[in-house]
């Protein structure tokens, strides 16, 4: 069920969620669940996804395949996790606001506040701007928070100066755990 939530799960990812303790243990589990399950490479990690049969077994309707775009995924996710898995997480939500429409890479409450979030892996600096922007209009309306994951640490205080004025938070992918 969370890799259809989540979509793509490293073993340590899995380990986490579930509380499955050891490494031994964790890779003995996915082992099980072969059948339901396909994996690749991405560095030195195994990731895992949902395959034909997994899907049919728990009604999944979104087919994943390899992707050069796992890091994406696995920011977010990480970043679901560091929050304590919130159950009302929701990957990649269309919020409009007048004329204005943002898709962010995930939504979650916090404490009855809506947070966003936004997952900077190969984005130009210039489409994070208008992203920022677009939040920012969203914000003369109504409260939330956002938050920012990138990859580079050069970006981090790039992010920080665009976000000033917003109710944000800006990681890099090393202080996210």
């Amino acid at each position: 069920m969370s890799l259809r939530r989540l979509d793509y799960l490293t073993r340590a990812q899995i380990q986490r969620i579930h509380n499955l303790k050891s490494d031994r243990n964790a890779n003995r589990v996915l082992n099980s669940m072969s059948d339901y399950l396909c994996s690749f490479r991405h560095g030195l990690q195994k990731v895992y996804y949902l395959n034909k049969n997994g899907r049919e077994r728990i009604g999944a309707e979104v087919v994943r395949k390899r992707t050069t775009n796992v890091q994406h995924f696995l920011l977010r996710n990480q970043l679901y996790i560091m929050m304590g898995c919130p159950s009302s997480w929701e990957n990649e939500i269309r919020v409009t606001l007048g004329n204005t429409s943002i898709v962010c890479d995930a939504k979650f409450d916090y404490q009855n506040i809506p947070c966003f979030v936004e997952v900077d892996c190969s984005q130009s600096m210039q489409k994070n701007e208008q992203k920022i922007e677009k939040y920012r209009t969203f914000y003369q309306n109504e409260r939330f928070n956002l938050i920012w994951i990138t990859e580079l640490q050069s970006r981090h205080p790039k992010l920080e100066r665009l976000c000033e004025g917003l109710s944000a938070a800006v990681y890099t992918a090393g202080q996210i755990k």
